[in-house]
């Protein structure tokens, strides 16, 4: 299902605009976590249905969604997507996918030329997808004034260097040729590597394991805090459970140690967490509990 309207809260001076592409169950919930217990599931289903699980059908609910971020001045867009008229054979589920983002962007008050900077958390097709729209017979900047941050190890991975993550799967190919390559072609895209700051209030940082390049980004204004952990979680059960990857999780070491990196200090330092896919509210503080972690609280 798609979510026409916005939830919007102010952290700091750094007001934050949740924009849902499409929400609703997905795959079964140990096809999404395989290393998480069935009975993580149940003990803990008050906390998890319906937002981010079916019980009846055991299927994980997720979102595929974007942060707008008003910062210092400027608009800020935490990853993009899945796009629209984009041939991706291996996830049918977005094969040529058709959907209103860019309509739900301008009812949220965002129109694509005031867009000052778009990151991409990582080169994965859920978040990179409208970088780019169809124009001419080509794909082209979505944002035409923006700077697209992009980690370059990813870049690297997914990119023609490394001949498109090693051939493995097509749709990485595609990815990367209809939505990374032309905003290269367009000179509107910074690679960077381990951090980048992009204004008093923001700051990005390599989190690697989910792909080499994968990142956070994080909010500090004010008294506030918050980390957007792109895919570093996929459901809370990996808060629970932090030694638990997602299917999609390329070097699974790499990826625990990220996310316990991350938890902890968003639970030592009262960040809110905020994920790519998380449904719900989309967003939830976080407490030590023992050597785990424990939900405290969702984002109003």
């Amino acid at each position: 299902m798609s979510n026409e309207s916005a939830q919007r809260m102010m952290l700091g001076d750094v007001e934050v605009i949740r924009v849902v592409e499409w929400q609703g169950p997905f795959v079964p919930a140990r096809d999404l976590v395989p290393d998480s217990p069935a009975e993580v599931w149940k003990d803990n289903e008050e906390e998890l249905a319906p937002d981010h699980w079916e019980p009846d059908s055991d299927r994980a609910v997720m979102a595929l969604q974007t942060w707008v971020l008003r910062s210092a001045g400027r608009t800020v867009l935490v990853d993009t997507g899945v796009g629209n008229g984009r041939e991706r054979p291996g996830s049918p589920q977005f094969h040529q996918w058709q959907g209103d983002f860019l309509g739900q962007l301008a009812r949220a008050g965002v129109r694509p030329q005031d867009v000052d900077v778009v990151v991409n958390t990582h080169v994965h097709g859920d978040h990179v997808g409208w970088n780019t729209v169809a124009a001419q017979g080509e794909w082209a900047p979505a944002f035409p004034n923006a700077q697209y941050l992009i980690p370059a190890a990813d870049d690297f991975h997914f990119g023609p260097d490394n001949a498109y993550a090693k051939g493995l799967r097509e749709d990485d190919r595609l990815i990367y040729e209809d939505s990374i390559a032309p905003v290269h072609r367009a000179g509107q895209s910074l690679l960077w590597d381990g951090a980048h700051r992009i204004d008093e209030n923001l700051t990005l940082e390599s989190a690697p394991g989910h792909t080499p390049g994968s990142s956070v980004l994080r909010l500090a204004s004010g008294t506030d805090r918050a980390v957007f952990v792109g895919d570093l979680l996929h459901s809370p059960v990996q808060i629970l459970g932090p030694g638990c990857n997602s299917c999609f999780c390329m070097d699974a070491q790499r990826a625990e140690a990220s996310r316990r990196r991350i938890l902890q200090r968003a639970a030592d330092e009262r960040e809110l967490v905020v994920p790519a896919h998380f449904g719900g509210t989309g967003a939830v503080e976080v407490r030590r509990d023992g050597d785990g972690f424990a939900l405290a609280r969702w984002a109003a």
